[in-house]
């Protein structure tokens, strides 16, 4: 049902997104897309003088998430199930253009797509795409906040991770996406350098936030200062983020029960994971680990 496309071709005259259209937050799950949609509007905040942190239940004031239900709904003309997925595949394109036709500048999109096709339809339509930040987070560690965040064990969610074309299903808020594995995540959206796509790593987002987010910004040309970058970072640290769930909830939560700020920091699965665990992961992405330095921890 998935392939991969060719490279991509984001518009590319610039080093920096162009103007209007979208940005894509792609990344595979629990790699730290919620957190980077966190700091980009609270910069947005910071940069129009506004002194209160972002409330993490308003984040559609920036940002959307393009496999919305409501979107496919309104572009399909009745509400899509399971048994719908090749209507809702080639929806995409429309889908994603509106979103971009609503915005007269840049909007950013959050999206675990795989950048494959899908039923014979690419999962990005990279004629209103303006570039993309791809965050990538350790698979080690990937498999702990995965496990918690689906309710399953860590051996399932490493299973989970090593499913080639894996996709989720169609819900009562949004459509499938095409995930595919870890690896064939991050091969999709990295395998060529490309000017318009910016790659972060989530371990060097929590090491130095300000510099990491700081190539983001300057990425898309925001033309912000350190200082304020700074102060973003600060409003969208972890810590801050957990305690506004802790406070407010989270409606984007998996499960309402669970918490989906929980530790955000690395090594984890130094003290979570057996051998036996490591090994398979090791094996599974092996390949992808290395290019990425995950390799030279210790695993």
């Amino acid at each position: 049902m998935t392939e991969e496309i060719p490279n991509p071709t984001v518009p590319a005259g610039e080093a920096r997104p162009r103007r209007s259209g979208i940005v894509w937050l792609a990344s595979y799950q629990k790699s730290g897309n919620t957190w980077t949609r966190a700091f980009l509007h609270n910069l947005a905040r910071v940069m129009a003088g506004e002194d209160a942190e972002q409330d993490i239940n308003r984040m559609g004031e920036f940002s959307t998430w393009e496999n919305a239900k409501a979107f496919y709904t309104e572009a399909l003309g009745f509400e899509p199930t399971d048994a719908h997925k090749g209507q809702i595949a080639a929806a995409r394109r429309q889908v994603q253009r509106q979103i971009a036709d609503a915005h007269d500048d840049l909007v950013f999109v959050k999206t675990h797509h795989a950048l494959v096709r899908d039923r014979g339809h690419s999962t990005i339509n990279f004629e209103v795409t303006s570039g993309a930040a791809y965050i990538i987070r350790n698979p080690l560690d990937v498999a702990i906040s995965l496990a918690h965040h689906l309710g399953v064990d860590i051996d399932r969610a490493i299973e989970v991770m090593a499913t080639s074309r894996a996709e989720s299903a169609v819900t009562e808020q949004s459509v499938h996406e095409v995930v595919g594995s870890w690896s064939q995540h991050v091969w999709s959206w990295t395998r060529t350098p490309h000017r318009a796509i910016h790659v972060m790593r989530y371990e060097d987002m929590l090491a130095d936030p300000v510099s990491a987010f700081g190539g983001l910004a300057a990425h898309l040309g925001l033309g912000v200062t350190r200082e304020q970058i700074a102060v973003a970072s600060e409003r969208s640290s972890f810590d801050r983020l957990k305690q506004q769930e802790a406070r407010g909830g989270f409606a984007e939560r998996f499960f309402p029960e669970q918490q989906f700020f929980r530790e955000g920091r690395t090594g984890q699965w130094k003290e979570r994971l057996t051998r036996a665990q490591i090994d398979r992961i090791v094996r599974d992405h092996g390949v992808q680990m290395a290019r990425f330095g995950y390799l030279s921890a210790g695993a």
